[in-house]
């Protein structure tokens, strides 16, 4: 793979356009490794954070549900097996490399009835107001280039009384466990990361460092309500270094 010249760590402050061709350049690059690494960098722990967020979701017969920054699919395959089957599915991903893995793995699974994969950036939701009654994202927020703007369209798109479920990296609560995360984050996570997708982009360095640089629990709570949610709550997973945010609008 010929090395794309991407700054990682320094695509993390970026805002804006320049952040987002950054990140799809390299999300790209990645795509078949994706789910893999997930695995390996988790220690397997990101399919029991994903059940964990998807148990916020009500369990109604016919929810609309949209899953942001759906990537391989793997959230909303959890959503319609939590909702026993009955809703309709819109998997929304910018990055068209990871949005066709995950196309793929909604067919061979034959949910394609159910789940329907379509490229859109987050920020420019192209559906109309009050469309969906919960809106899930996993570990996509803190890409995006405008946060309060993805927010407000995350608030738009859904039904009053709606649900918007956010699963995403945060900060540790112990001092001791934010050191040793920092570790593992800045040192072992890039070089594992790197050699299994053999990746030359900066991706491995981008992602702890734009886990530093997102809002923490208390305030992305408050992004939260700021756009337009009328109550948000928060909970830690593995000492916080996840927090699923529900926030209703």
């Amino acid at each position: 793979m010929n090395k794309i010249e991407i700054p990682g760590k320094a695509a993390s402050t970026w805002t804006g356009p320049a952040r987002e061709q950054a990140v799809q350049r390299m999300f790209t690059a990645i795509a078949k490794f994706y789910d893999l690494n997930n695995s390996l960098l988790s220690f397997g722990l990101h399919h029991s954070w994903k059940r964990k967020a998807i148990s916020y979701i009500p369990d109604t017969f016919g929810t609309r549900a949209l899953d942001l920054g759906a990537g391989t699919c793997d959230l909303a395959i959890l959503v319609d097996q939590h909702l026993r089957y009955t809703s309709q599915i819109i998997a929304a991903d910018l990055n068209l490399a990871m949005l066709r893995v995950g196309q793929d793995k909604v067919r061979s699974q034959k949910l394609a009835n159910r789940i329907t994969c379509l490229q859109m950036n987050a920020e420019h939701l192209t559906f109309p107001s009050a469309t969906f009654d919960t809106v899930t994202a996993g570990f996509c927020i803190r890409n995006v280039g405008n946060l309060p703007q993805a927010l407000s369209e995350i608030c738009r798109v859904l039904q009053p009384g709606g649900r918007f479920v956010c699963l995403e990296f945060s900060r540790p609560v112990s001092a001791g466990l934010r050191k040793l995360y920092d570790w593992y984050s800045f040192h072992l996570l890039p070089w594992i990361g790197t050699k299994v997708a053999r990746d030359g982009t900066g991706v491995y360095e981008y992602l702890p460092a734009s886990i530093r640089n997102f809002p923490d629990q208390n305030r992305l709570a408050q992004l939260l309500k700021e756009a337009g949610f009328q109550s948000v709550e928060y909970h830690n997973l593995t000492g916080g270094i996840v927090a699923i945010h529900v926030a209703v609008k």
